[in-house]
């Protein structure tokens, strides 16, 4: 008996899509413009990011090693206290022959002659986890014995932070404005596509229909329509994010820059966009016919 109410109203509930097919495609319509936009938002604050971690990648600190040291073997076993220090990503011990070498292939040899080794000294090249800890990094690595110097950055440091504060901040307020601004439209479409029904709700109510009974396939209606927002959302996301990534690849800034694949993100907007959709869709459905049902 359970299981045929509950059939019954699931069916009805399936019914009312088509039944208000006009309504049920405004609704799905709504939803997934809304999805879109909010996830566009969000996949562009994540390749800004991902482009500012690339940058800072590249943002290199130099320690040098004191004239003091000159066998390689003991400047090379600096390299375990330098990967000691805090903030520390990687390590990369460079001779002071190799170093030469790196200066005299960006330049003409004619120019560099009588230039030994001994001009230069061994070092480390170093990458960091942060570079909003550049300072208090490059403070600590001159305090490891054996290191003259370390050169760094910090004015490119600053303003890669900067950037990427900046970039977090302004994605942040984007999204949570989004978010509501979506949830409130989609809401209304739905309440809209319910107000037509409004008679139909009065007359359940005054022959004895339980609200629950009632709210069931509204209920349903607004998980379907959801799931069908959702999913169609995220197709066509996918599709348009492929198109245009792939528009600026075939270009000349696409050679300088690296692209997050879809398929890195694909599940987790899949999970926002069928969680969003689902969740407005039966908000708005139980939230529409709540005033009706007072009879």
């Amino acid at each position: 008996m359970i299981f045929n109410r509950a059939g019954y109203l699931i069916r009805e509930g399936f019914r009312s899509i088509k039944t208000h097919s006009f309504m049920s495609f405004a609704t799905v319509t709504i939803i997934m413009a809304c999805l879109i936009i909010i996830g566009s938002v969000a996949l562009l604050s994540r390749n800004i990011d991902a482009l500012i971690k690339e940058l800072e990648s590249q943002n290199e600190v130099v320690a040098f090693v004191d004239d003091s040291i000159a066998e390689e073997s003991a400047a090379q076993a600096l390299e375990s206290a330098l990967a000691a220090v805090d903030n520390v990503e990687s390590v990369e011990f460079v001779s002071r022959t190799q170093a030469m070498d790196n200066f005299m292939g960006q330049y003409d040899a004619d120019l560099m002659e009588g230039i030994d080794e001994t001009v230069f000294r061994h070092r480390f090249v170093i990458h960091l986890d942060d570079i909003a800890e550049m300072a208090q990094t490059k403070a600590a690595l001159e305090a490891v014995d054996g290191i003259a110097k370390v050169k760094a950055h910090l004015e490119y440091a600053d303003t890669f932070v900067t950037i990427r504060n900046v970039v977090s901040i302004i994605s942040l307020i984007l999204t949570v404005i989004l978010v509501f601004v979506s949830v409130f439209i989609m809401s209304n479409t739905v309440k809209l596509a319910t107000f037509g029904r409004r008679e139909e709700i009065a007359i359940m109510k005054m022959v004895g229909a339980t609200n629950s009974f009632i709210r069931l396939p509204f209920v349903v209606e607004g998980l379907v329509l959801g799931i069908l927002g959702g999913g169609l959302a995220f197709l066509a996301e996918w599709g348009l994010y492929g198109l245009l990534t792939g528009r600026l690849m075939g270009t000349l800034t696409g050679s300088f820059i690296t692209l997050v694949s879809f398929k890195e993100v694909m599940f987790p907007v899949l999970a926002f966009y069928l969680g969003t959709g689902i969740l407005v869709g039966v908000f708005g459905g139980v939230n529409a016919i709540r005033n009706y049902l007072q009879v």
